[in-house]
């Protein structure tokens, strides 16, 4: 698997954010919110232009995922056109489809994110919840020495 983390570091280095809107526009990457029943996102590649389609209908926070995970294959796998990301592919074994789900919860649960509640009562979960991170990928995090002894 690529260094999902290494790579997430220098994004979030370079734009200043690891809010994942912000980067996919300043990538030139369109946002397309619509209804899109039961399925969460998407991302698409045609004619040199990339877009991601979101669901309108999902709350903020998980749209939050859905475009950090879709922004993933955005970065990760551009020349690919995903296949539907839906309620029952979220937690996909396919290797493209793991790797977004990582790249999804590095971005949005950076190492200096988990350190700022090192000596609270809050377990990797609340934080992750904070954050717009399924509890049931919170074992994609791959924490550094530093970042895993706070939640031991």
């Amino acid at each position: 698997m690529k260094d999902i983390k290494k790579l997430i570091m220098s994004l979030i280095r370079k734009h200043g954010t690891n809010d994942p809107f912000r980067i996919a526009m300043e990538r030139n990457i369109i946002l397309r919110f619509e209804d899109l029943k039961s399925t969460y996102g998407y991302f698409l590649h045609s004619n040199r232009m990339k877009f991601i389609h979101i669901n309108n209908k999902l709350d903020e926070a998980f749209q939050r995922f859905v475009c950090a995970h879709e922004l993933g294959h955005a970065i990760l796998h551009p020349r690919v056109n995903t296949p539907f990301l839906r309620a029952n592919t979220l937690f996909s074994v396919d290797k493209i489809e793991i790797e977004a789900n990582t790249f999804a919860v590095e971005l949005l649960l950076p190492d200096d994110v988990i350190t700022q509640y090192q000596g609270t009562d809050l377990t990797i979960y609340d934080v992750a919840k904070m954050y717009s991170v399924p509890q049931e990928l919170v074992h994609l995090k791959n924490f550094n020495h530093e970042t895993e002894r706070i939640f031991v």
